[in-house]
């Protein structure tokens, strides 16, 4: 099968969502199928504001890329501007897609703008109205768009790269020498992400953060006993998992946590809020959800690693790209495009 992907997030970002499409793009070429990427690189692009590591596409001329592409089914990944061109060029043409929903959107707009979050779901509403399905990560997700509306759902679990992310290897170094416990968080330095309510916590120990973010220089002046790691990936990133005693997850709007079950597969347990995402995500064997989060980082370090890393082997990437492949939606027949009249669109 040639599938196309249409996503405004993509290399250099990092972050789940990046994470879970170049992953299952992966998977999905070891199994023989062409995947072909309409991404921000490809055009001339801005900063986002308030998010300068996403680019924003400023030409939207997606149309021909669509047909060179020859897809056998189109995948729009977001709700940002290339979205929003393929969402137009495939409704004007009669082409079937799918899209999904990664992120919290509304939400996120919400805490940034200070408007109600029930203004953005009507955008919401209206970008994945005509997808033959909007891929969802968990039920807790699937459940939240069908009481905003939007009913037509696919299940598409998430993964974990289990060569990378293991029990055994090295520590980081630069948490060697830390007090015990130390309780890390993984992830972007924003306010969506609710770090403040980690770093509040009083738990005996050590606290650190790795990653990047529009409020990092902020924290660390404000937390300055708090070690910032800045951002990590591949084998770095694993050790600094391994060498934590706790990942602490405050988040509140997060559809999933990729980071969720890196932790577990270094056989680290998880301390979180009881929302969206942990509460499909985490079991009483490998972690603790309480509103008090001191008292779920207290009750997650009593858990076993070796449960832990056991649990975590059951997400692999190979069954969130079969996933991914049945809930397609194809187009039909050879000569589609041609009936839709897009021998050559501009």
């Amino acid at each position: 099968m040639n599938i196309l992907i249409v996503t405004d997030a993509w290399n250099p970002q990092v972050n789940g969502v990046v994470r879970t499409l170049q992953s299952v793009k992966a998977e999905m070429e070891k199994m023989g199928h062409a995947v072909t990427v309409i991404s921000p690189d490809q055009f001339k692009s801005m900063p986002c504001p308030t998010y300068p590591e996403i680019r924003l596409a400023l030409t939207f001329s997606v149309g021909k890329r669509i047909m060179d592409a020859r897809p056998d089914a189109i995948h729009i990944a977001t709700e940002g501007p290339l979205g929003v061109a393929a969402r137009k060029f495939c409704v004007k043409k009669g082409l079937p897609f799918t899209t999904a929903y990664h992120t919290q959107f509304p939400e996120y707009v919400s805490k940034r703008t200070k408007l109600p979050a029930r203004w953005f779901w009507r955008y919401i509403r209206w970008f994945h109205a005509p997808s033959k399905a909007v891929m969802v990560s968990t039920p807790a997700v699937e459940a939240e768009l069908h009481a905003n509306q939007i009913p037509h759902t696919r299940h598409w679990g998430r993964g974990v790269d289990l060569a990378q992310f293991t029990v055994e290897g090295p520590r980081h170094p630069k948490m060697e020498g830390l007090n015990h416990p130390i309780q890390l968080y993984v992830g972007r330095v924003a306010v969506e992400k609710n770090i403040e309510a980690f770093l509040r916590t009083s738990h005996p120990g050590t606290k650190v953060v790795v990653g990047d973010g529009p409020a990092l220089d902020k924290m660390k002046a404000k937390y300055p006993d708090v070690r910032f790691l800045g951002k990590l990936g591949g084998a770095d990133l694993s050790a600094a998992y391994r060498s934590a005693d706790v990942f602490v997850f405050p988040s509140r709007t997060d559809t999933f946590g990729l980071v969720l079950i890196e932790a577990l597969a270094t056989g680290t347990p998880v301390a979180a809020y009881p929302v969206q995402g942990p509460i499909d995500v985490l079991t009483e064997e490998v972690g603790s959800m309480d509103e008090d989060l001191d008292a779920a980082i207290a009750k997650a370090l009593t858990r076993d690693r070796s449960v832990c890393a056991e649990y975590a082997g059951h997400f692999g990437w190979d069954e969130s790209a079969r996933q991914f492949l049945d809930g397609l939606e194809p187009i039909v027949r050879a000569s589609e495009l041609e009936e839709a009249g897009l021998e050559r669109a501009r």
